[in-house]
């Protein structure tokens, strides 16, 4: 398993709203895919303009072959391409044995 993160900036406010709604339409294409495991989107509280989404992929090749050359993609796609030029990182990272024993 993969994590990826990607960190989105909005200063508008009404930006961040049409951003919240095209995540959750995009949402159904990640569903679907069989190379997400789960998802989940977090902003900021201090700062509401930043936000981080969170995609456990079963791993990189997965991502970037499977689900981007796959059905699903281009439908995500199309529900997030606005907000593209708004990405400060994104990247892949492995989990490591350090975690909550909650979990």
């Amino acid at each position: 398993m993969t994590v990826e993160y990607i960190r989105y900036t909005l200063t508008d406010p009404e930006r961040r709203a049409a951003f919240e709604r095209a995540y959750t339409a995009a949402a159904a294409q990640l569903d679907a895919a069989p190379e997400c495991l789960g998802y989940d989107l977090a902003q900021g509280v201090e700062e509401p303009e930043h936000y981080i989404l969170r995609i456990e992929w079963t791993s990189v090749e997965d991502h970037l072959k499977g689900f981007r050359g796959g059905p699903h993609f281009p439908a995500f796609l199309d529900h997030v391409r606005p907000y593209i030029d708004d990405i400060e990182e994104m990247k892949h990272y492995a989990p490591t044995a350090v975690r909550s024993a909650r979990t």
